[in-house]
């Protein structure tokens, strides 16, 4: 593992500045990170994080007194009293590492789970609604889709209060092959059974719409449940059915899922798997974005190609998200966000949450907690502390990191924040608050009073293999070729001069 520390780190005994060993007892407090002292410490599973704890050097290190009382196990004195020889001293260091280990671990876990308790986390992705499709067909009151005792997701109510999460945009998912098909009948489904979710579970869900409700769901103890839209062929190329998704809840929509749209390009083509249709965003895919813009639906950029991008952090009037999307510099797979695009997220005030799939934060099938952590640091460094949050990607990725299983585990990702030395405002704002910033100016931005959108996507643009033309059909002059039109005008002109 790159920044593991070598056997030699492990094996010495635990140093302070004033050259004593001290005890576990009496010396935890002093372990806590300090900007001045600039001591980092071991954690389960991460051993990249241990730095040395001394600040003299090794040679400076005393031979230990068992008998002074005031250390842990003894003390230089000038005296003849009998001294551990450096050897036992060493040997020491075996045990009281995991000792120093397990201590520290439970102080920045304390230090989260407070945190969460005021705090709780609102994620930007999960597929828990996907699963109860392919499991169950949706039938919530199948007694195996008891989401109090449903196992075999990352996704069930004991988990989610484990993890804290306060909010979860649930993803109203429909796979490509159903665009041009059946993808808006999909997609009601799929709303649907989040709403029955909130039915079936009101001591725990609460269903709601804006950032208000996210803060009442806080307020109540319940999760608030949102529901984004992953994928744009689920309006299928249509105004009006994006504003009747608005209307039954949607508070997100992902331009692309991983395939282009008639009217957006997605990340496949970065890869060259796809051939580029929109150059980014077409004339109607600008008029998407402006009309989501009106209603107050948040943009979402994952799944989408650079260009695309690109395209939407220029036009949108309001901050956009990633919601579940990681750092492109670390893992090097084309659902991340490149460096210039996070650049552009900082300009906007946007949001990116870091997706936990061991692909897009490894680019390998194993991938750790600490990994995780790595790209929060990293979006952190480059777009600031308010561009980052998290998107874990539960229940639609096959493969976690270790320390990352499932949604219970959140709290040992923020212990490993606080142990980075993450300031508490920093946490709370990856946690919610970055999400409700984005939300509330996504609110602000949009003006129902303002004309909706009208102008419909050509005919040409859309595959007519698996749908009617009405109103199309109806007024075929303005979508004729401006060659044809003038030779229908000539002939109605020379019509008039026969009469």
């Amino acid at each position: 593992m790159p920044g593991e520390a070598s056997e030699s780190e492990l094996r010495g005994p635990v140093r302070v500045p004033n050259g004593r060993m001290r005890s576990l007892t009496t010396c935890t407090s002093s372990l806590t990170p300090s900007p001045t002292k600039g001591h980092r410490l071991l954690t389960p599973g991460n051993v990249s994080s241990v730095t040395n704890l001394q600040e003299s050097s090794a040679a400076e290190v005393p031979e230990l007194n068992v008998n002074d009382p005031d250390s842990c196990l003894g003390q230089t004195h000038s005296s003849g009293r009998q001294r551990v020889p450096r050897d036992s001293a060493m040997w020491t260091g075996w045990w009281l590492w995991p000792l120093v280990a397990v201590c520290t671990a439970d102080q920045f876990r304390d230090n989260a789970v407070r945190l969460m308790q005021s705090t709780p986390v609102i994620d930007g992705h999960n597929d828990l609604p996907w699963q109860l499709l392919k499991k169950f067909n949706n039938q919530l009151q199948d007694p195996r889709a008891n989401l109090t005792s449903l196992n075999s997701t990352h996704t069930n109510i004991p988990k989610l209060k484990a993890g804290f999460v306060g909010a979860q945009f649930w993803s109203a998912y429909t796979p490509c092959d159903t665009q041009n098909k059946d993808s808006v009948k999909r997609t009601l489904e799929q709303i649907d059974v989040i709403q029955r979710m909130c039915q079936l579970y009101p001591e725990t869900f609460l269903c709601v719409t804006d950032s208000a409700g996210i803060q009442q769901a806080f307020q109540e103890g319940k999760v608030a449940s949102l529901v984004g839209v992953e994928g744009g062929h689920s309006i299928d190329s249509s105004l009006g059915v994006l504003r009747a998704l608005y209307h039954l809840g949607m508070r997100y929509l992902t331009l692309t899922h991983s395939c282009n749209t008639p009217w957006a390009d997605n990340w496949l083509v970065d890869t060259g798997e796809d051939e580029a249709q929109s150059q980014g965003l077409s004339s109607f895919g600008q008029s998407v974005v402006k009309e989501m813009n009106r209603l107050g639906v948040i943009i979402d950029l994952a799944h989408v190609s650079v260009a695309t991008m690109e395209a939407a952090l220029q036009l949108s009037k309001a901050p956009v998200i990633f919601s579940h999307s990681s750092a492109y510099s670390l893992c090097h797979h084309r659902r991340n966000v490149p460096d210039h695009v996070l650049q552009l997220v900082k300009q906007t005030g946007s949001l990116v949450m870091v997706n936990f799939y061991n692909d897009y934060v490894s680019c390998k099938a194993e991938a750790n907690l600490s990994q995780v952590a790595d790209h929060l640091d990293y979006i952190k460094k480059v777009a600031g502390a308010g561009a980052v949050g998290f998107g874990g990607d539960y229940d639609g990725v096959s493969r976690l990191p270790s320390g990352l299983e499932d949604v219970s585990k959140y709290p040992d990702l923020v212990a490993e924040l606080l142990r980075r030395q993450w300031t508490e405002e920093e946490v709370r704002g990856a946690l919610a608050e970055n999400l409700l910033r984005v939300f509330k100016a996504v609110e602000q931005a949009s003006d129902h009073k303002q004309a909706p959108g009208e102008e419909p996507i050509p005919l040409g643009q859309l595959e007519a293999s698996c749908r009617t033309k009405y109103g199309y059909s109806g007024t075929p002059s303005l979508h004729l070729q401006p060659g044809a039109l003038l030779a229908s005008l000539v002939a109605l002109l020379l019509s008039l001069c026969l009469l």
